[in-house]
């Protein structure tokens, strides 16, 4: 387990530290995403009581009687927007479906054009307004952490400091609030049923506000399972494939799973709200030049953020 990086690191460091800080910081998350993939960040600009506002309404939510809920699901948006059903999404080349349901707010553009087809409207929740404005606040405070965290990578990769700015200024970055429901029966359930299969993330960078029970396991370079554990009000961040593909792999994009709790708490839920930061989905992600070298040729096709995303929920069964 001496192999396994996941820092502790304080965001003002960078926000509101000295030079020699903010060039730590920089250091310190560009060294664990090189390693494992995963950081913890503590002052990221959301407080105890939002947290604990937003997984009471997560959960008022999914208290929802089915029939109420199923109004929230729309078709033809790939899970997009608004609300999706147990039994839709899997890992990648899993058989059986994830044992979950979970909601999603997307992006509200502002001052571009873009495409009305990457950015539907966001669904609202006629018997939860609180729910409406809690998502939508805790959207703007992660989206606002994660541009962040991208400065303090675009330094760590030599590049400069707002590489990342224009991209993912209204990018196409998602909110979603999961309910891992309670497996009443656990003896009827597919052997390989979990609530989270092992998976990568699709997008540039996750951030993850905490969850309600414990469950999230990293795969380490000895092929172990490492518990991840956030500290009191702390995220968990780590790398998605976007931004593996586009550092040539220098970065990674860390495997990842979410294991079923133990017999004696299977009838319990457990909740959990990542938030998924996307560039625009015309962005390239074409390997850096500075991450290709002879010892490091380049190992992925050229490809847009848009294509990647769309042929990614396309293998976890969101879109046909």
């Amino acid at each position: 387990m001496s192999t396994v990086n996941i820092p502790r690191l304080d965001l003002h460091d960078y926000t509101k530290g000295s030079a020699a800080q903010r060039k730590q910081f920089s250091q310190d998350i560009g060294n664990a995403f090189n390693e494992t993939g995963f950081v913890t960040i503590a002052n990221h600009g959301i407080d105890k009581a939002l947290i604990d506002e937003l997984y009471s309404v997560v959960q008022a939510f999914f208290t929802l009687p089915e029939e109420e809920k199923m109004k929230y699901e729309i078709p033809g948006l790939a899970g997009q927007r608004g609300y999706t059903s147990r039994g839709k999404e899997k890992a990648k080349d899993a058989k059986t479906p994830d044992l979950k349901e979970f909601w999603q707010r997307g992006q509200t553009v502002v001052g571009e054009d873009l495409p009305e087809e990457d950015y539907p409207d966001n669904v609202d929740v006629k018997e939860l307004p609180r729910f409406n404005e809690i998502t939508a606040e805790v959207y703007w405070r992660l989206e606002s952490a994660g541009r962040t965290l991208l400065k303090a990578i675009a330094i760590y990769l030599g590049l400069d400091e707002d590489y990342f700015e224009d991209k993912v200024h209204n990018g196409n970055s998602i909110l979603r609030a999961i309910h891992y429901f309670p497996i009443e029966n656990p003896d009827n359930i597919p052997s390989d049923a979990v609530r989270a299969g092992a998976h990568e993330d699709i997008n540039l960078i996750t951030l993850l506000i905490g969850a309600s029970a414990d469950g999230l396991e990293v795969l380490t370079r000895d092929s172990s399972w490492y518990p991840v554990k956030a500290h009191g009000e702390d995220i968990v961040v780590n790398v998605g494939d976007m931004l593996q593909r586009l550092t040539n792999n220098k970065l990674k994009s860390t495997t990842h799973r979410v294991v079923n709790p133990p017999r004696e708490l299977m009838k319990t839920s457990r909740y959990s709200v990542p938030f998924f930061l996307h560039p625009k989905s015309g962005m390239s992600l074409a390997a850096l030049e500075s991450c290709i070298d002879a010892e490091h040729p380049k190992a992925y096709p050229d490809v847009t953020a848009g294509e990647y995303l769309d042929e990614r929920l396309r293998e976890i069964g969101l879109k046909m």
